[in-house]
């Protein structure tokens, strides 16, 4: 759990926050799979924002121990493809939520994409990646290279993201030698690779494998690293909300839900 940021007493109405949160995302730019914005309407002002990655129910007992007034996710409640009924694992999760009054608020594609507070800029920033090229499906994908030049090969590039995200990762090796053109989406952005290997990549991060990576990864000499869905995705949500605080003067907690995925 990461410490409250800005602690103050300014209370807001929750149209503010949602307001703020489109002006800076943009999610009419985006088809998703997924509503964004305002997913649960609760009926308390905001003063304390949590963020997490997943609205699950762990993340929600969480923010209710840690008196929230809003939780800003980048997996939401609602998918595509949902059934609709409320039972089982839905019904607890709103249960707790409307119990307590505390608004859901959550953006998917809009949180990858943002240049400077997204999922994908602030895994690069923290990698120490430069992004150049943006490409795949809605311009997601960022392709840059190391801002100390090169890595010695995959490997060390591997080596160096297990460091810095604190998880084993899945590397295919490509060809060998040095890696100097990177790409990364994170998340589920493994049907990005082949959009990557056309766009010149000699490495390519993301959070999951499927079956046929590892086979093109292979032919195409082009190393492919899986470093976590949830491990690529923590930090998007963090800067967003810190951001999005310290403009409307609120406090922020970020607390992280382990995953394994």
């Amino acid at each position: 759990m990461t410490p409250a940021h800005n602690p103050s007493t300014t209370m807001i109405h929750h149209t503010a926050l949602l307001s703020t949160l489109d002006s800076m995302l943009e999610p009419a730019r985006f088809k998703d799979y997924c509503p964004n914005g305002l997913q649960v309407e609760g009926r308390r002002p905001v003063r304390h924002l949590v963020s997490g990655v997943t609205a699950s129910l762990a993340l929600i007992e969480a923010a209710i121990a840690q008196d929230a007034d809003a939780i800003l996710v980048h997996h939401g409640l609602f998918w595509r493809g949902h059934a609709g009924p409320v039972t089982g694992w839905m019904r607890n999760r709103l249960a707790l939520l409307l119990a307590h009054d505390i608004h859901l608020l959550a953006y998917h594609l809009p949180l990858d994409a943002h240049e400077q507070w997204g999922n994908n800029a602030q895994l690069g920033l923290r990698l120490g990646l430069e992004a150049g090229d943006r490409f795949g499906e809605q311009q997601l994908g960022y392709l840059g290279k190391p801002s100390s030049g090169s890595f010695g090969g995959a490997r060390a590039l591997a080596s160096h993201v297990e460091s810095v995200l604190g998880r084993s990762v899945v590397l295919v090796e490509g060809k060998q030698g040095p890696v100097t053109r990177i790409a990364w989406c994170t998340g589920g952005a493994q049907g990005y690779f082949e959009a990557a290997i056309a766009a010149g990549a000699e490495a390519f991060i993301t959070g999951e494998i499927s079956e046929p990576q590892a086979h093109y990864a292979r032919e195409c000499g082009v190393s492919y690293i899986a470093c976590g869905h949830h491990a690529s995705e923590r930090y998007g949500v963090q800067a967003v909300s810190q951001q999005v605080a310290a403009e409307l003067g609120l406090r922020h907690t970020f607390i992280d839900i382990d995953n394994p995925a």
